[in-house]
């Protein structure tokens, strides 16, 4: 994982997510799915290219079943952006490039 990509959990979302004072794009994910796995050179990518304008992390779902279960995620990958400690924008499923950017660009 890239050094601008981060994991967080359930005990560090409060500080992770909630408390940023950058937009976060989370991506909500598991070891054993495939198209999560397809997307994370997009997630690095786009932590590298968004680095000080937004902060990018994981939470591995399987591992953090409460903060999924609060944030309503049933299906993976999931990309929630949070500002303010909001929810801002949810896609649920894999997205080309373009389709990541165009999700964080109103948010930065």
């Amino acid at each position: 994982m890239s050094s601008t990509l981060t994991e967080t959990s359930d005990a560090s979302w409060d500080t992770d997510v909630l408390g940023s004072d950058q937009p976060v794009l989370v991506d909500f994910w598991a070891p054993w799915c495939g198209p999560c796995k397809a997307m994370l050179p997009y997630v690095e990518k786009l932590a590298e290219e968004y680095d000080g304008k937004i902060k990018v992390v994981k939470l591995n779902t399987q591992d953090n079943m409460e903060t999924a279960s609060k944030y309503g995620i049933t299906s993976i990958p999931t990309f929630v952006v949070i500002k303010g400690g909001e929810v801002q924008e949810q896609v649920i499923g894999a997205l080309k490039y373009d389709g990541l950017k165009g999700l964080v660009d109103p948010h930065v």
